[in-house]
Parts: structure tokens; C-alpha cells; sequence
């Protein structure tokens, strides 16, 4: 597959993750994933390092993904994530339109507290462009938040009737668009942003992107 670089050095790998690959292999035999690919295609080049991540993102989901060159940077990376240290901002198509140009979503998951920032982006007739921060890191956080303020994900079919959306969507609309971190080895600061996908654009007119 063609799996766009968008940062690497000699401790990370960030690549931008198609819709509808798995991060890393299931349990249930389902053996194709980012992980495997990337890491056969080393193998193949004969390269000695494997690739290990330091997060994962939903098989539904694009976007920016880090992974680390060794099991220690692998630690020190996924150290930054634990501590909060990693700031990730998600562009989100949400069915309908927000009341407010921002705010804050404070809604448990799964009985665990969690928080969301979200800012407007753009406006349409049936749908809203959101950037999305997520302050915690649960599972699914940003599909059942805001599908909890009444604004489901388009695509979304999990958590939300695809059937009742007026903007129908083939695929999940959210993908992870920015991360800004410490480089774990270097101490330098990181900002990264990969580029809206195809199938996000296609929703915008092209009188306006």
C-alpha cells in the first residue's frame, strides 16, 4: 500500500493511517494492519530495526499515527501519552449544526470521566467541519461524545442510525489531522499536520476548499 510518510528520523515513523486499516493486528485472525505492512516492507529491505506504536487509532479512522524505532523510544513516546504531554487534534464532519462555535464536552466513558474541546470550523446546510482535542484518551471518546450533544460523526454506525443522517456517508469522517509533542529523544518540539483525505474533501463545494 502506499502509506504516506510524514515525519521520520532515526528514533520515530509518522505516517498518515488510511480509513479502514487496523492499527496492529486482531485477535480474530484478522492479520492485515499498518503495523504488518509497514514492518514487512523493512523486512523486504532487509532493514534491521521493527516498528513498534506508541498509540493506536480505530480501524475507521485516518490520520497521523507515531511509531517508534526500538522498544525503549517506544516507552518513552507512550510515557508522553500517558503524561497527557502529546496534543492530538482531530478533524471531525458532524452531522447537523452546533449551537455554540466552541466548547467542551464533559461526559463519562464507560464510567471513566472524560473531556473533549471543540472548536467550528465551517458551516452547512446539514453538517459542521469541527476540530476536536480530546483532554483524555478513552476508547471511542470522540464517536460517543458527540453523539452525546446530539451531533453523531458522519458515517458513524456504531453509536448512531446511519439511515437518520440527511448527509449520507460511506466511512467515519474523522480523522487525526495534528500532533504536537517533545521528541523523545532529542527534546526538540514536533508539530505535524497531514492533509484532509479525499473522501473528507469531497463533502466540502468546491466553490469554498
Amino acid at each position: 500500500m502506499n502509506i504516506p510518510v510524514v515525519y521520520e528520523d532515526n528514533w520515530l515513523l509518522v505516517v498518515d493511517k488510511p480509513a479502514g486499516l487496523l492499527t496492529i493486528p486482531a485477535p480474530k485472525k484478522q492479520n492485515r494492519s499498518l503495523l504488518k505492512i509497514l514492518n514487512d516492507d523493512l523486512k523486504e529491505k532487509r532493514i534491521a530495526y521493527r516498528l513498534h506504536p506508541c498509540h493506536r487509532l480505530d480501524r475507521q479512522t485516518s490520520g497521523l499515527i507515531i511509531f517508534a524505532k526500538g522498544k525503549s523510544v517506544q516507552k518513552k513516546m507512550m510515557q508522553e501519552f500517558k503524561e497527557k504531554k502529546v496534543k492530538k487534534i482531530y478533524l471531525v464532519y458532524v452531522d447537523g449544526n452546533l449551537s455554540n462555535d466552541r466548547g467542551l464536552i464533559r461526559s463519562p466513558v464507560r464510567g471513566r470521566p472524560a473531556m473533549t474541546r471543540y472548536e467550528v470550523v465551517r458551516r452547512f446546510k446539514d453538517f459542521s467541519v469541527v476540530k476536536a482535542e480530546p483532554l483524555t484518551g478513552r476508547k471511542n471518546q470522540l464517536r460517543l461524545h458527540f453523539k452525546h450533544i446530539g451531533h453523531p460523526i458522519l458515517g458513524e454506525d456504531r453509536f448512531a442510525f446511519r439511515r437518520d443522517f440527511k448527509i449520507k456517508a460511506a466511512r467515519l469522517c474523522l480523522h487525526a489531522q495534528e500532533l504536537r509533542f517533545r521528541h523523545p529523544v532529542t527534546g526538540g518540539y514536533i508539530h505535524l499536520k497531514a492533509e484532509s483525505p479525499d473522501y473528507l474533501k469531497k463533502f466540502i463545494p468546491a466553490s469554498v476548499r
